[in-house]
């Protein structure tokens, strides 16, 4: 009986400074993820080198934040030479390229870089999810990079540093707006959720098609969130109004007219006027140098 007891005093014991299941899925996604989080995710903007200065002191003015020192550096495997530097809002994060050398291919078209614990752990996990390496791993400056492809030719780097860094998060984590074919949506959805182990969190067939310029249509609109951040996918037949199609990232601010009055004093251009749609009130703008960005509000209740 004594025994018997003690064992069962010890079974308790030992149960109650387990974790739980649900401490243990989680700490095996953790340990499974490639990504690190939003805020290590950057929008790359290619801009004349001329006009880096000037986009950079409007994206700043329009979203507060600031810059790391302008660098001039080889980001490239091959020979070239661009001014680089790093613009921290708490929106959303710009990689911002001024090449002063013709630009290699196919960099310009990638649209993100997205930081990863193990560089070749990811590109293993990317192309057993369905995408193709574009541009194999090399060394940069401060890390190493690759670039990828997934289904429907969305292109994104993914990058690995030696040191990893150490970033606030976002007030608001932006968008990562994809427009892709009817045709391609499936393979990249199903691509996409494979590599980051993200959920899709709505998925509307019959979106406004306001939100692409045709307000007399309606379209597909998915969102995915996972831990680079937030997707939105546009699935269109590619009929699309300037400058739709042209915008890679969303940002997400409180007060919409209040940001486009800055966006406007500091140089940027409005493009697409405010319109309501999906809870939220969004609009375009052209900052110098031709980066083109979405901003919308969440529409108060």
């Amino acid at each position: 009986m004594r025994s018997s007891l003690f064992t069962t005093l010890s079974l308790v014991a030992t149960l109650s400074i387990l974790p739980a299941a649900g401490e243990l899925a989680l700490a095996r996604e953790n340990t499974s993820q490639l990504g690190v989080a939003p805020q290590y995710d950057t929008t790359h903007v290619y801009v004349d080198p001329r006009a880096a200065d000037e986009f950079t002191k409007s994206f700043l003015g329009t979203f507060g934040g600031e810059s790391t020192k302008q660098v001039t550096v080889t980001v490239t495997p091959t020979p070239s030479t661009t001014t680089s530097q790093l613009l921290q809002t708490p929106f959303g994060t710009v990689s911002l390229f001024g090449f002063t050398t013709p630009i290699p291919y196919p960099f310009g078209s990638e649209r993100t870089g997205y930081l990863v614990r193990d560089m070749d752990k990811a590109l293993s996990a990317a192309r057993a999810a369905g995408a193709i390496v574009l541009v194999d791993r090399f060394p940069d400056p401060i890390g190493r990079d690759a670039v990828i492809q997934w289904p429907g030719g969305v292109n994104m780097q993914l990058y690995w540093h030696n040191k990893q860094p150490d970033y606030k998060p976002f007030a608001t984590v932006p968008e990562n707006r994809v427009y892709v074919s009817p045709d391609a949506v499936s393979a990249f959805v199903k691509a996409f959720l494979s590599f980051s182990k993200g959920k899709v969190i709505s998925d509307g067939r019959k979106a406004p098609g306001i939100e692409i310029g045709r307000p007399d249509d309606s379209y597909r609109r998915i969102r995915i969130s996972s831990i680079y951040g937030r997707m939105i996918v546009l699935v269109t037949d590619g009929h699309l109004p300037y400058p739709y199609g042209h915008e890679t990232t969303g940002y997400e601010v409180s007060d919409l007219a209040t940001t486009l009055d800055k966006a406007k004093a500091n140089g940027a251009r409005l493009i697409v006027d405010p319109y309501r749609a999906d809870d939220r009130q969004g609009a375009m703008v052209e900052f110098p140098g031709g980066y083109v960005a979405e901003i919308h509000a969440p529409l108060a209740h």
